[in-house]
């Protein structure tokens, strides 16, 4: 280092004296992007970092909150999952201690108080709407994963706790890679102030990718995949097209004097994924997660390893896994462990194997995670939800399919799913290079992977919509003119309004092209004769085609009218089509509800059924056959008998008749219409037709233009009119009063249920539907509105015989209140589900786990130990908002109280930090 150079960084290094002492507790220098983040926050400034996963962009997040401690103010770092903000909560501990950091999550709170505190972002929201005690001198807030906003179902959450923090309060917002991060930066300042947006899209271990055909690996760029255009592998793109074709198609073969017979191709049969491990483990590319997409896929890959007698750790790493195993399950019940599948749980982990996905029991995701961390799991088998943020870096990431199911439908990943899923693959230093593996499939192509690995656009999009405890508590707290202000300052409002702009730059555009029609076509008198001239030839047409239709509804109406009167053995004309000629009715085929559709046997041996489009016209009967009683019409001796004797009658078909039509001339309408259009002054003007092209391109335009102005009204003020409709909603239900003005009672019970069902819970409360309930009850009867079956569930769920009332009252609330959204055109409310009813009944009357479990699948309600911790969780939390909300007094709340005190014990109680 020069003079100069030790200058300047000395000089650097006494202008942020913070992130001096920050960075020397660190292990390793910091990247470019990471000072400039740490730089800006230390001037004072807001900082959004966009980065990919692994990059280290937590390192800025982490300076804030080196900040606050430094500067004796709290700091808030939120995260959009709890296994996310417990694993947080564990790092911060280490360098801080347990009495500096606390952990605040929907069923945890830990040292609430604390300078620092990790929390869920919905948390945070819950506190600003309370206007909790907590938020005093809070001075940082660190929202990871903050393009979380971008999901439909809980992305609203991170906008609300933008705009509703106190100005003074410094965002620091971590973000994966976004295309439009610039965009997000520039609305960060409209609401928040002075915002720097450091963005690195250069990750810090190389990514390469590959695509594993059969049991071989292949390189799927010729190069590294870096360039504007990446080539991909020309021996990859041989190879795929080769086996591809060796199992598309069959072929047929003719062995000499035979008949060809045709051979069923081959069935592809993809490496197992045994053998994708161990290729994996030959090639020194572990430890590797491989994404299934599949919560029984991932099971059943773990089980697969097992039987196939898989061990990927030493005896001394199988020795250490156990000792941390005994001890992260030290809290769960003994007599659960078999239900759990503990002992088959440990065999596969001490092997080195493991699954990973929402259906676990958290302490035994997070003992995955922490045994992932330290070297001691080779592979884990995962769904998407382990790419959230979770540190759980590998060497090789595995795509098994690039088809995902999301809750509605199987759907492509998108390059932005394909970014995050790889992203794991590359340990900063640990790997010189991450892998990413796609196990190729007959249809797959190699360019779509390559399209998915080389794109670069994942714009970030704003699902923010207000809803109902959102609008009691905007009206609450800012009166209803400010809050439709602070929605309009929403990141949705402004991409939407960003929108218009390109609309309304059209609309101009079109005017000027509308003026030019307009001269071209002639002066402003001469136009408007023209516009009417072309008007009463519109009306002139609209009135023929009236007329046609009338006359084609009269004819319709008269040969239905004829059908009806034929009878067995009457002898017929067909006018048109395939079956035309001479036809004999065997049954008139009379019908009270339908048009008559006669059965008939042709001339030429056809037997059917005619509809009233067959024939032009009414239908005459031409003569009469004699037929006998019963005509087997199905017997070909029948039908050729009958069409013989029919051509024997000597009858022939009427020439072709003419449509009987009503004369256009007698209508007095369009004879006036006419009239007028000869004597306008536009008819006998000798180029009338030029001119009037000019016109009908005028009005073409025209017609486009008003469709733009009613986006661009739709897109304008989009979300103050959505809070309007949800106001007056509100105010006929008795939740606000003045016309939406003030927050009633009732209203200001809604403001603190929070959850997808908030409403239906404040009617609930408000009918008294959930009174003279017990614990057990109130706990079925309470999950319905928080529930969601899975799709693959069978059969209707059992309800307890003592909760069918109340879940009846519920329904009907449910129904009366979807018929008010639809007529104020507001989003419906989810339909309360009961299928967690029965199992969560008898946990809470203290029966034991296996006796839950059991019960539930013999109800067609399978729930894996995880899913029932879940929803347990779920309900715990409604429960003790009721009994927030309620208080101790209210029987409702009492009871409430009781109810999540019964559900806490066992698995659903063991503690998850």
């Amino acid at each position: 280092m020069t003079p100069a150079e030790r200058y300047r960084a000395a000089k650097e290094r006494a202008r942020y004296p913070q992130l001096t002492a920050f960075a020397a507790d660190m292990a390793f220098e910091f990247d470019e992007f990471q000072l400039q983040g740490c730089r800006a926050l230390e001037d004072g400034h807001g900082v959004l970092v966009c980065a990919p996963t692994g990059a280290g962009k937590t390192v800025v997040g982490e300076f804030a909150v080196h900040m606050a401690m430094a500067e004796g103010r709290k700091c808030f770092y939120t995260t959009p999952i709890k296994a996310l903000s417990n694993q947080k909560y564990t790092d911060l501990v280490k360098r801080y201690g347990p009495e500096a950091v606390g952990l605040l999550t929907g069923d945890t709170a830990i040292n609430g108080n604390a300078q620092v505190v990790v929390m869920t972002t919905e948390v945070l929201r819950n506190m600003l709407y309370a206007g909790s005690s907590t938020l005093q001198d809070l001075g940082y807030v660190v929202l990871d994963e903050i393009h979380y906003l971008a999901d439909r179902f809980r992305g609203a959450v991170w906008e609300e706790v933008i705009l509703h923090l106190p100005e003074h309060v410094r965002i620091v917002g971590l973000s994966a890679t976004v295309s439009n991060a610039e965009e997000f930066g520039e609305w960060l300042v409209t609401v928040r102030g002075d915002t720097t947006v450091v963005v690195d899209e250069n990750r810090p271990v190389p990514l390469w990718q590959h695509m594993m055909v059969g049991g071989k690996l292949y390189d799927l760029f010729a190069d590294d995949g870096r360039g504007e255009r990446p080539r991909i592998n020309p021996s990859l793109l041989r190879r795929t097209d080769e086996v591809g074709r060796q199992y598309a198609a069959g072929h047929f073969r003719a062995p000499r004097g035979r008949k060809r017979s045709y051979r069923r191709p081959p069935r592809f049969r993809p490496p197992s994924r045994v053998e994708v491990l161990e290729r994996l483990d030959r090639a020194g590319l572990l430890p590797a997660i491989v994404f299934i997409f599949s919560r029984a896929g991932c099971d059943e890959a773990v089980q697969q390893c097992v039987r196939a007698g898989v061990r990927l750790n030493t005896d001394d790493e199988r020795m250490e896994a156990r000792q941390i195993i005994d001890r992260r399950a030290a809290d769960l019940p003994e007599s659960d462990l078999h239900v759990l599948g503990f002992w088959e749980w440990r065999e596969a982990l001490e092997r080195g194997v493991a699954a990973h996905h929402a259906g676990l029991l958290p302490a035994f995701k997070e003992t995955v995670e922490d045994l992932f961390v330290r070297g001691l799991i080779k592979v884990v088998f995962a769904t998407e939800t382990l790419a959230l943020g979770i540190n759980m870096p590998a060497r090789t990431v595995v795509l098994e399919r690039l088809v995902k199911f999301n809750g509605e439908a199987h759907v492509d990943l998108t390059p932005g799913e394909y970014t995050q899923l790889t992203g794991r693959a590359g340990r900063r230093g640990i790997d010189v290079e991450g892998h990413g593996v796609v196990v190729w499939q007959p249809g797959l192509d190699p360019k779509q992977v390559a399209g998915l690995a080389s794109t670069r656009t994942y714009p970030l999009k704003s699902s923010f919509r207000p809803g109902y405890n959102m609008a009691v508590n905007l009206v609450d707290h800012l009166g209803a003119k400010q809050a439709r202000e602070l929605l309009e300052q929403s990141f949705a409002q402004f991409q939407a309004d960003r929108s218009v702009v390109g609309l309304a730059r059209t609309i101009e555009r079109n005017n000027e092209a509308l003026r030019g029609y307009a001269e071209a076509a002639g002066d402003k008198d001469e136009f408007e004769q023209l516009v009417g001239y072309a008007e009463l030839r519109r009306k002139i047409s609209a009135r023929e085609k009236e007329l046609a239709r009338q006359n084609s509804a009269a004819r319709r109406q008269d040969t239905v009218a004829s059908l009806t009167k034929l009878r067995k053995g009457d002898v017929i004309a067909v006018p048109t089509g395939r079956r035309a000629g001479l036809a004999v009715v065997i049954d008139p085929g009379l019908d009270p509800v339908r048009d008559p559709r006669p059965l008939v046997v042709t001339e030429d041996r056809w037997a059917g059924t005619l509809a009233v489009t067959d024939f032009a016209g009414p239908v005459e009967p031409l003569g009469k056959l004699r037929l006998p009683k019963h005509v087997a019409v199905r017997s070909p001796k029948v039908r050729r008998d009958i069409a013989s004797a029919l051509r024997e009658t000597g009858i022939t078909p009427p020439g072709g008749r003419k449509r009987r039509k009503v004369d256009v001339n007698s209508d007095p309408e369009l004879a006036g219409l006419r009239r007028a259009l000869r004597a306008h002054p536009v008819h006998g003007l000798a180029d009338r037709e030029q001119r009037l092209r000019w016109v009908e391109r005028y009005e073409r335009l025209a017609a486009e233009n008003e469709k733009l102005r009613q986006r661009v009204a739709a897109t304008t003020h989009s979300l103050a009119r959505a809070f309007d409709r949800i106001r007056r909603l509100l105010t006929e239900r008795g939740y606000l009063t003045d016309e939406g003005e003030r927050v009633t009672e009732h209203g200001r019970r809604l403001a603190r249920i929070y959850g997808e069902s908030d409403l239906l819970v404040a009617e609930c409360l408000r009918h008294g539907v959930w009174a003279d309930l017990g614990p057990p009850e109130l706990a079925a009867v309470a999950s319905s509105v928080v529930f969601e079956s899975r799709r693959d569930s069978a059969g209707e769920p059992r309800i307890p015989a003592v909760v069918v009332p109340a879940w009846r009252e519920t329904a009907r609330v449910w129904t009366e209140l979807v018929d008010d959204e639809r007529r104020h055109k507001l989003e419906r409310t989810r339909e309360p589900d009961p299928g967690f009813a029965w199992p969560v009944y008898r946990w809470a009357r203290g029966e034991s786990l296996e006796s839950v479990m059991s019960a539930a699948e013999i109800n067609g309600q399978e729930l894996s130990a995880g899913d029932f911790v879940r929803w347990c969780r779920q309900v715990i939390d409604l429960l003790e908002q009721l009994s927030d909300v309620l208080g101790g007094e209210h029987p409702v709340g009492r009871t409430a109280a009781e109810a999540a005190r019964s559900l806490r014990r066992g698995v659903v109680a063991a503690g998850s930090v």
